[in-house]
């Protein structure tokens, strides 16, 4: 079929240009005496990206899953007791991990559609007087349900309590998209991938720790080889990894992490946000619904649509791919059939919005479902319109 492809999922996301060509490079030796000139500068940038200034960052040739991995491996301990929550996909995956590895999980279970449930949280840290929670896990943004939580808030309710334990975040589809604050709100780890809003094609884990990860570090019981904190500082500190990295993914993403600090974190939290309230006036002028029950779990980063009863949401996805060359995510799990997905985040603006809310109106009428033509769109470009001296950017810090 003639024309680009379009891809409108919440990740992998689409890549620029100049980081294309960037990872165009000849193979390299990583063990070369200038290659720490190009790395070392490297971690810092990727820092500046989560406000990390105290601890460290580990860049793993993995999915964010591995770094999912590294975090609990790491800082934790068989039999650990960790407090969680699970309300979409990948909060689930990720309480499956840890389930898997062996931790005392406390989970609490919540409607899909809604978020981190702080009060219980509160509830929770306040009862254990004697601090036997080690960890507080976080889905910052559950892509699955188009889901944003309230991390700031989790942290308020751990000083709260005047309770030690770490606050861990998954910040896959947040970070470099939406506000996240490392120093800030004292996240302990915070994970993110390569394929979000940083940019790139999938293959890189990042993992970002503050230096109360690093002690605890000191007193984790798991075996670790592969993501051992250890083996990377003994490395990373002399611009090394200890095997072999995604050279190419790191070319990439030194040009990614470039675009984003020169664009400003600031200036592309507005951006996102922009955007994502065209995407959901246009939802709201088909007379549709998100699957996020309320405004204050909106996501600025993916928007996950609710087909009318009677339809099949994997009917539109097909639709949209088969006529109209362009990827929308689909539901999972609980809400596959129910949903269509609307990513809106990374190396977006207005024109590519338009062309996903296009396609999708075209495959929500060929599908049967009763909207009006040009209306979703339209929505969108009024807000724009309207919003476009806002969407100036603001200078970014030094």
């Amino acid at each position: 079929m003639p024309g680009f492809n379009h891809l409108y999922i919440p990740g992998p996301t689409n890549v620029p240009d100049q980081v294309r060509m960037a990872m165009n490079v000849s193979m390299q030796d990583m063990r070369a005496p200038d290659f720490p000139a190009f790395t070392k500068p490297l971690f810092e940038k990727v820092a500046k990206v989560f406000r990390n200034t105290t601890g460290r960052v580990f860049l793993y040739p993995s999915s964010g899953t591995g770094a999912w991995e590294a975090a609990i491996q790491n800082t934790l301990s068989p039999g650990d007791k960790v407090l969680m929550s699970r309300f979409g996909q990948f909060s689930h995956l990720w309480a499956d991990m840890a389930m898997r590895l062996g931790l005392d999980v406390e989970l609490i279970d919540c409607d899909w559609g809604t978020g981190v449930p702080v009060e219980q949280y509160a509830e929770r840290l306040n009862a254990d007087v004697a601090h036997e929670i080690q960890a507080v896990f976080v889905t910052h943004n559950e892509t699955a349900t188009g889901v944003t939580s309230n991390v700031k808030a989790v942290r308020e309710a751990l000083d709260a309590a005047k309770h030690p334990a770490l606050l861990m975040v998954d910040g896959v589809s947040a970070v470099g998209s939406i506000p996240f604050d490392q120093d800030a709100w004292r996240v302990d780890c915070a994970v993110s991938g390569s394929q979000k809003g940083f940019m790139l094609p999938a293959g890189l884990g990042m993992l970002s720790v503050s230096k109360w990860a690093l002690d605890a570090n000191k007193r984790a019981g798991y075996a670790r080889t592969f993501f051992s904190f250890e083996d990377m500082i003994a490395n990373n500190n002399n611009g090394y990894f200890p095997y072999t990295p995604a050279t190419q993914l790191l070319h990439g993403l030194n040009t990614s992490v470039d675009m984003m600090l020169d664009e400003g974190l600031e200036n592309i939290w507005a951006r996102h946000h922009r955007l994502a309230t065209g995407v959901r006036k246009a939802v709201a002028a088909w007379g549709l619904d998100l699957c996020a029950q309320e405004e204050k779990w909106y996501s600025d980063t993916v928007s996950a649509i609710l087909v009318p009863e009677g339809f099949d949401a994997r009917d539109v996805i097909s639709t949209a791919y088969s006529k109209y060359n362009t990827s929308l995510g689909s539901g999972l799990s609980k809400v596959a059939g129910k949903v269509f997905r609307i990513g809106h985040l990374g190396w977006l603006n207005e024109g590519m919005v338009c062309t996903a809310l296009s396609v999708a109106e075209m495959a929500l009428i060929d599908t049967g479902i009763k909207i009006e033509a040009g209306s979703g769109v339209g929505a969108a470009i009024t807000h724009f319109s309207q919003t476009a001296a806002d969407a100036t950017p603001k200078r970014a810090a030094a």
